[in-house]
């Protein structure tokens, strides 16, 4: 098997300069319900790319290689007008149609077989300030490089969304995203106040809506829906509106919260050499009771994220980054007390391959935290965790980290700190409900060549399996288990051979909130236009 060098993927999911401006933003208008009034120009149409155009091969696929589609055609968007020109055009026809903001779906839900057209919204990029609603709007093709670059340059604020600066923000925030300064402010979603989503309604006319959190909005279900209920389900959404729900005033700097002003940076690691099982065990067990005491929203903590990095014994060595907010009270204090806690009674002293002090906006590109780049091939499987892991999580992942019949550096689990102002949140209040979990992370494995694709897939289905044999092979909801990421879209969780729980998908993504999404499903998508292989049904 090709091997795959350790810092070629990261972090969870996948930068360029800033566009701001100040004033309202919008194609067309609205009226009082919400629904938009006929486009401006009812002709508008994409730029169409098909089979035959020199760039059909790169825009047939996103960033993991494993999926390569063969739409009939692919439309590159720039305007709402297109989109709703497009959408009604594949109504009209009968053509499958999937929406694509920055492609980095981990399943094949934009280029499946039967998917005749593909609708690309990376061209529709931009961050401006919307003084009407004191909101902040960006388009879905934004990648989040370019949303914290404009938001800060402009404004001195920021979204606490994703680590990788090459997610659009199209499906990055519909599904809940989190990232590095989630535990002191809280998932994007948290800080969504409104959507223009394009629908097709039961007459199959395509039209743009837009809903806010607003309590009188009658959309008020529409915008819940995309506070966690994942891409692709409900519409195409063509701009989101940001702003804090406790904001108060109408400067745009008050809108939105404001970053640190400077980070700590760590990169630690133990080389694999020097740890046993019992040593790793002593280590994931550190690791997650330091979690599960130190992620209650109030704590001093929540400056502080990390990601464990576990690789398989191939690389060499289980690494930890971390970075703390340099301005909370004793930040550096924090820094080394908590790798000095994971790091108690192991026997080995970690390796410091990084610790510096940067400001924030340069952290965002730090690549401790970034995504794979954009040629390779990788499976993920998430979980969430509410505490320390299981003896049985523990010894599941050394056995297979430490396998002699597999040899991939780019094999991993990738343990994100979590909770902190993410559960300060009601279950309820978005379309997200773990909101008492203290660590998220994934099972991943990432390499070149398709000829590896069933050693690493398989890699990745059977420690995933094992380290849940109890729950049936998946996170089933319970005192330490608590679902699964839905923006870590997995397949598998409907397969029965890898899911034997009784437990369906979607619950181990929405829990309890599936119902009230299908029937925001039924009401804004009746006819199941926008669908794929975890679509919502509707109720």
């Amino acid at each position: 098997m090709k091997t795959m060098k350790r810092r070629m993927f990261l972090s969870g999911t996948a930068a360029a300069g800033g566009a701001f401006a100040i004033g309202a933003t919008g194609h067309g208008t609205a009226d009082a319900a919400g629904a938009r009034k006929p486009p401006a120009d009812p002709g508008a149409r994409a730029v169409l790319v098909g089979p035959d155009d020199r760039r059909y091969a790169d825009l047939r696929r996103g960033t993991n290689q494993r999926w390569v589609g063969s739409p009939e055609q692919i439309r590159l968007v720039s305007t709402t007008d297109e989109v709703v020109g497009t959408v009604q055009e594949a109504v009209d026809s009968g053509r499958r149609l999937a929406v694509r903001s920055g492609g980095h779906c981990y399943e094949d839900f934009t280029t499946h077989e039967d998917i005749a057209v593909v609708l690309d919204l990376s061209g529709m990029t931009g961050v401006s300030y919307d003084a009407g609603r004191r909101a902040f709007a960006v388009l879905p093709g934004t990648p989040l490089g370019r949303v914290y670059e404009s938001l800060y340059k402009g404004w001195g604020v920021y979204l606490p969304a994703g680590n990788c600066p090459s997610v659009a923000a199209g499906g990055h925030i519909q599904g809940g995203g989190y990232g590095s300064m989630s535990r002191r402010d809280g998932l994007a979603v948290d800080h969504l106040y409104g959507i223009e989503v394009v629908v097709v309604g039961a007459d199959g006319k395509a039209r743009a809506v837009t809903a806010t959190r607003e309590p009188d909005d009658p959309h008020r279900e529409l915008w819940w829906a995309h506070t966690g209920g994942g891409g692709g389900n409900f519409g195409v959404v063509t701009r989101y509106w940001l702003r804090s729900p406790d904001a108060t005033g109408a400067e745009p700097a008050d809108q939105l919260p404001a970053p640190p002003r400077e980070v700590w940076l760590s990169e630690v690691a133990w080389p694999w050499q020097d740890l046993n099982e019992a040593r790793f065990t002593r280590l994931m067990w550190n690791h997650g009771d330091w979690h599960a005491r130190n992620s209650a929203p109030d704590s001093p903590y929540t400056a502080l994220f990390s990601q464990l990095k576990p690789f398989h014994k191939s690389a060499g060595a289980v690494v930890l980054d971390s970075l703390v907010d340099a301005g909370a009270p004793g930040a550096e204090r924090m820094l080394r007390s908590y790798v000095d806690a994971v790091s108690a009674g192991v026997g080995v002293k970690p390796q410091v391959r990084q610790y510096r002090r940067v400001p924030w906006l340069h952290s965002t590109q730090w690549p401790g935290f970034t995504g794979p780049d954009p040629t390779v091939r990788f499976k993920g499987k998430s979980a969430y965790a509410k505490r320390t892991y299981t003896d049985e999580q523990i010894a599941a992942a050394y056995r297979h980290l430490t396998r002699d019949d597999f040899h991939n550096p780019g094999a991993l689990l990738m343990i994100a700190s979590y909770g902190g102002a993410v559960n300060r949140v009601p279950a309820h209040a978005t379309a997200v409900p773990q909101r008492d979990s203290v660590l998220k992370y994934q099972v991943v494995s990432v390499w070149n060549d398709a000829a590896d694709d069933a050693a690493n897939i398989g890699w990745v289905r059977e420690c995933y399996r094992d380290m849940f044999a109890s729950t049936g092979g998946v996170p089933v909801p319970n005192d330490t288990n608590d679902g699964c990421f839905v923006n870590y879209a997995d397949t598998d969780l409907g397969d029965p051979r890898w899911n034997t729980s009784g437990v369906p998908w979607h619950d181990l993504y929405y829990k309890g909130g599936y119902r009230r999404l299908q029937k925001a499903k039924a009401a804004w998508d009746p006819t199941g236009f926008f669908r794929h292989a975890q679509t919502i049904r509707p109720a």
